[in-house]
């Protein structure tokens, strides 16, 4: 039987890739330690926005958890300059429902198509480099926190910008990257405010009282 993804020496679109797992998911069902096998470095971005995406539509019960987990733990590994990725056993063994995971590729497919219309490689001695390896993990884990932080309906803003990172690292787009990080900043200032509006509100309470 044929791979389903390539030799990571050879160049991609992300789209390419995820045509790819869905021609791989009519065979068998998907796991992530499938895609973690076959796309070694380009797994770590790959799998990565397939576990953030969820969080741009209603999650079934249950998988918030371990999606936000299984992320954390890539982007952590990234953070210590490894391109070789792992997650726990029991995690990376979880096979998506084949029906949830058709849904869940082809909507990613259709926000990467609409996300390469700008992405190609671009700033590659930025891409390229290591320091920003580690730089891209470190921004992911942290939208990853923000994203399963108990705020209620943010799941779409760091969502996005993961998303924005995954792409530009696939595509060693170093001005992409460079966007993703603008991005990541203002999100965390949206996120200080929000944080700085709830703590303050107990002390408004009485003065709104009649």
């Amino acid at each position: 039987m044929a791979t389903y993804i390539p030799s990571p020496q050879m160049h991609l679109r992300f789209s390419q890739d995820i045509k790819l797992l869905l021609q791989h998911l009519a065979e068998k069902s998907l796991s992530l330690e499938d895609i973690l096998e076959e796309t070694s470095e380009r797994g770590f971005s790959l799998v990565i926005a397939l576990l953030v995406l969820p969080f741009l539509f209603p999650m079934p019960p249950g998988l918030t958890g371990p999606f936000g987990l299984a992320c954390l733990l890539l982007s952590v590994q990234m953070i210590l300059g490894k391109h070789t990725p792992w997650l726990p056993r029991k995690i990376a063994k979880y096979r998506f429902p084949r029906s949830f995971a058709l849904v869940l590729l082809r909507n990613l497919r259709q926000v990467t198509r609409i996300v390469e219309k700008i992405a190609r490689p671009r700033w590659v001695q930025i891409a390229d480099n290591p320091y920003i390896w580690r730089f891209n993990g470190f921004c992911i884990s942290w939208l990853t926190l923000l994203l399963i932080s108990p705020v209620p309906l943010t799941n779409p803003i760091p969502t996005f910008g993961i998303l924005l990172l995954a792409v530009a690292t696939i595509e060693s787009d170093g001005l992409l990257m460079c966007v993703s990080y603008l991005f990541t900043a203002l999100t965390t200032a949206l996120f200080g405010f929000i944080a700085y509006a709830v703590w303050i509100a107990p002390s408004l309470l009485p003065n709104l009282a009649p």
